[in-house]
């Protein structure tokens, strides 16, 4: 009996360990493929929606009509035209970004210091931010013609009242096309920029003056270094969603393109000159590459702001 112990035991001690790794080795492949799982619709949406339109883009903009290989579709991208309406796209862009940057900025951090976390206010001004950051197209730019279009509401109001006249051509305006764009982009930026504010302890605040600071000393020493890769990030995300934003200015610019995308839209509706397509592809090619740097700037600096963190 002692033999039969020294003989099973040593066999039944190798034999424990070696099931356990087996069974372990099982459930982390099987978590790994329910993992996989879960996340293929993700990946098979991104694929179709968003990685097979850009290589069919990319790959269109060097082929000719019969599929060759071609140079000759960039030959109008450095036109006085194409260069004004890239022009025109980054200034809308800047200019809007900059505007919904600083006042949702402002926003973020009035709402931080004069409401709860967990307050109503706090969850209203998400809740409508998370809705008219989302609201654009044909739908916001016949809001804004509804309103204070030539016969809007409050451009009836306004002059009934004042005996003003406003422009009618204000919202086919550059300016009235920033307006419109700062709709959507302030509470774009509440939304992305909340989280950032919410991050700031008062008791950096309390630190910095018991050693003796005062409040500029605060903000241009604590706050702001740490709010600022932020803030830029956030601003990059909004730039580059004006700079492609589509609908909006097709609504209220229906016969103009000075836009990039509004360039893209007459260039793929020109039945006259069938080599417009190319050129087309050859414009939204050059407007991936520029949302493109835009997204590598923006992670280059969510990179530095995690240092902080």
């Amino acid at each position: 009996m002692t033999a039969a112990i020294a003989q099973n035991g040593p066999a039944a001690k190798a034999a424990g360990p070696s099931a356990s790794s087996l069974s372990d080795t099982l459930a982390k492949h099987r978590q790994e493929l329910g993992t996989f799982a879960v996340t293929l619709p993700f990946f098979a949406y991104t694929a179709c929606f968003l990685l097979a339109p850009t290589v069919i883009v990319v790959v269109g903009a060097f082929q000719t009509r019969d599929g060759a290989f071609t140079l000759a579709n960039f030959s109008k991208l450095f036109e006085a035209n194409t260069v004004s309406a890239f022009v025109t796209s980054i200034l809308v862009s800047v200019a809007s970004s900059v505007i919904g940057a600083v006042v949702g900025g402002l926003a973020s951090y009035a709402l931080v210091i004069g409401a709860k976390p967990n307050g109503l206010m706090r969850r209203m001004v998400s809740a409508i931010s998370s809705v008219l950051a989302q609201f654009g197209g044909v739908m916001l730019a016949f809001a804004f013609i509804a309103t204070i279009g030539i016969n809007g509401i409050g451009t009836m109001f306004i002059k009934q009242v004042t005996g003003l006249t406003v422009n009618p051509n204000w919202l086919s305006s550059l300016p009235g096309l920033v307006t419109v764009y700062c709709y959507f982009q302030i509470p774009l930026m509440i939304i992305i920029f909340l989280p950032a504010v919410d991050s700031i302890r008062p008791q950096w605040r309390e630190a910095c003056e018991s050693l003796g600071g005062n409040t500029v000393q605060y903000w241009t020493r604590v706050a702001l270094p740490i709010l600022a890769p932020r803030f830029i990030s956030a601003f990059l995300l909004l730039f580059a969603s004006a700079f492609s934003a589509y609908a909006t200015a097709a609504a209220l610019f229906s016969q103009r393109s000075i836009l990039v995308p509004l360039m893209i839209q007459g260039a793929m509706r020109n039945e006259m000159d069938p080599n417009q397509q190319g050129f087309a592809q050859v414009l939204a090619f050059a407007m991936i590459v520029v949302v493109a740097v835009v997204m590598l700037l923006s992670h280059a600096v969510e990179k530095r702001a995690g240092r902080w963190q």
